[in-house]
């Protein structure tokens, strides 16, 4: 029982963070059709902005609430300034061809941003550098919950769970009511629907997908720091969670925010799931990753949409 429970906590802890990127991907999808496989280096990005301002808060001495705000908004910040240039300057100027190009596009800006990352001038890092970092230890681990089962059967929660679970929770209720009590989300939801209608109605589509970048680039910040507090930072870290994340919004039915949400703590659960699981007295652990993209074929077969997912009938 204590490893089921401990299982579950790891797996909801996980997948928030998956279901923060995953939402970035579903609303990219949303207004434009696309899929910005350049979203996972910009949670990369995040926690970079992140390891820096850490570090510099260490430095001052800040107290640990302030500086979180600050790691956290000053990632978001910068963040949201990438997503922007990013929309406004790789994929406006395509945005009427075919979608491929897009796609190759979105492509070469992963590739740009994880060698930005890595890239030294005179032997120094002009950003970060190659090496794996370990990240400032403003918040250090500690059980905040511990649940007894017994001699030796405890499962705990600690309190980076709870700030990965909660900071999640408390965005996706952010962005839920931004989106459906919003002028704005109005908008986006018009654009989603149908662009050409939209701008038939006076509503500024090129603003509203600026927007979306913008909200989901910040959001992919947090889930970078998130992850960065609990590791630690690489350069290319955004490669394996990028695809996870990825995968997460094709479970829940890409365009479904809600779907993101559910998708991301399922593939966490499962995913944590394969890492405590044996069988034969073999470990499934190094095999974990691997689940991720069978639940990906499975559902491309069995349910192309999605959990929430809906078909969509075009008329020829």
């Amino acid at each position: 029982m204590a490893t089921l429970v401990q299982q579950l906590i790891n797996g909801l802890s996980v997948g928030s963070t998956y279901a923060l990127i995953a939402l970035g991907y579903t609303m990219v999808y949303g207004v434009l059709r696309l899929i910005n496989f350049a979203h996972g280096d910009v949670y990369m990005v995040g926690a970079v902005v992140g390891f820096h301002l850490a570090r510099w808060m260490m430095a001052l001495q800040v107290p640990l609430h302030l500086a979180l705000a600050v790691v956290f908004l000053g990632s978001m910040l910068a963040c949201a300034v990438l997503g922007f240039l990013i929309e406004r300057f790789a994929y406006r100027p395509l945005r009427h061809r075919p979608r491929l190009v897009m796609l190759i596009t979105a492509i070469g800006v992963s590739l740009l941003l994880e060698n930005l990352a890595q890239l030294k001038i005179d032997g120094k890092p002009l950003i970060f550098g190659p090496d794996p970092q370990r990240f400032p230890a403003l918040i250090p681990p500690t059980p905040f919950v511990t649940f007894d089962f017994g001699p030796g059967q405890t499962a705990v929660l600690t309190n980076l769970d709870v700030l990965s679970m909660s900071v999640s929770l408390v965005l996706m209720l952010l962005l839920t009511c931004v989106v459906m009590r919003t002028r704005t989300g109005l908008a986006l939801r018009a654009v989603s629907h149908r662009v050409d209608t939209a701008m038939l109605l006076g509503i500024n589509t090129n603003r509203i997908i600026s927007f979306t970048f913008i909200l989901a680039s910040a959001l992919a910040a947090v889930a970078g720091v998130l992850d960065g507090i609990r590791y630690d930072v690489r350069p290319l870290m955004g490669i394996l969670p990028g695809l996870k994340a990825f995968i997460a919004a094709v479970l829940g039915g890409i365009g479904s925010i809600p779907g993101a949400l559910v998708g991301g703590l399922l593939l966490g659960m499962i995913e944590t799931a394969a890492k405590a699981t044996r069988i034969g007295g073999v470990s499934l652990s190094p095999y974990a990753d691997a689940f991720a993209f069978m639940i990906l074929i499975l559902i491309l077969l069995v349910r192309p949409g999605g959990l929430f997912g809906r078909q969509a009938p075009e008329k020829v």
